[in-house]
This record gives structure tokens, C-alpha cells and sequence, in this order.
């Protein structure tokens, strides 16, 4: 598979088990994602990938474009988006993976992951993006 993360920067390298966040050398501030500017003041840092979800919702119809994954009425399935706080770091805003929607809780543990962020694209198509699942 050929597949691309969704943006550069996005992950500490190829293998996607790390999100690549920035830290402020000023105030040790961390956030997510890397911004694209360069800036003297930030650092990469790669994150956490364990953390709890601090709140959630469920995105029940295909966004608008620029998206890029299912988007037919009749291929869209719902899904959650978290945000996920980052023990000590920051929080990430993700979707959720592996779990239904009635069955998410907030502070439930949960860890990092790469999905496609359309299943059904062709490999040269696939776009990769950062995930949350329950641990």
C-alpha cells in the first residue's frame, strides 16, 4: 500500500505510531500540530499516544469539502470525533475508532492509531490520518 499521511508533519516518521506535536521554548506550551510556518520558538516534540477523552460528539453527515473520505449518503457511516487530552501535554482533536458511538465515555482510556481515511479509496488515493481507540 502507498498510502500518505493527510499532511506533512503529521506523524514522528513512516511508521505513524507517534503524532509529532510543538513545544514553545519560551513556555513550554505544546500543541498540536506542528505549525507550517517554521518558528524559532517551537520545537518538535513527538506525543503522547495514550490518553482519555475529554469530550466527544458524533459527525452524522458528510462534512463539507474539502473533505476527502466517504461522502455519499449511502456510504457515509457516522463517526466519532474526541478531543483527547494528552497527559501533561495538550489535547488532540481525533476521531475514535473502534468503538460505537453509544458506547464512548468521557475519560475513557483510550490510545493512538493510523487509519484510512477512506477505506473504500484506491491505494494510490488513500490518505492516512491520526485515530484514537480504546485501550
Amino acid at each position: 500500500m502507498n498510502a500518505q499521511p493527510i499532511a506533512d508533519n503529521l506523524f514522528t516518521d513512516e511508521s505513524m505510531t507517534a503524532l509529532l506535536g510543538a513545544r514553545n521554548k519560551q513556555t513550554g506550551h505544546i500543541s498540536f500540530p506542528l505549525p507550517l510556518t517554521p518558528n524559532d520558538n517551537i520545537e518538535p516534540i513527538e506525543l503522547a499516544t495514550r490518553g482519555t477523552v475529554w469530550t466527544y460528539t458524533v459527525q452524522r453527515f458528510p462534512p463539507k469539502p474539502p473533505y476527502l473520505g466517504p461522502a455519499e449518503p449511502e456510504t457515509f457511516k457516522p463517526y466519532v470525533v474526541a478531543y483527547v487530552s494528552l497527559p501533561g501535554q495538550t489535547m488532540v482533536e481525533s476521531r475514535l475508532t473502534g468503538v460505537e458511538p453509544e458506547d464512548v465515555k468521557i475519560g475513557m482510556e483510550v490510545e493512538l492509531v493510523a487509519i484510512p481515511l477512506n477505506p473504500d479509496a484506491p491505494d494510490d488515493e488513500q490518505k492516512i490520518i491520526h485515530a484514537f481507540k480504546p485501550v
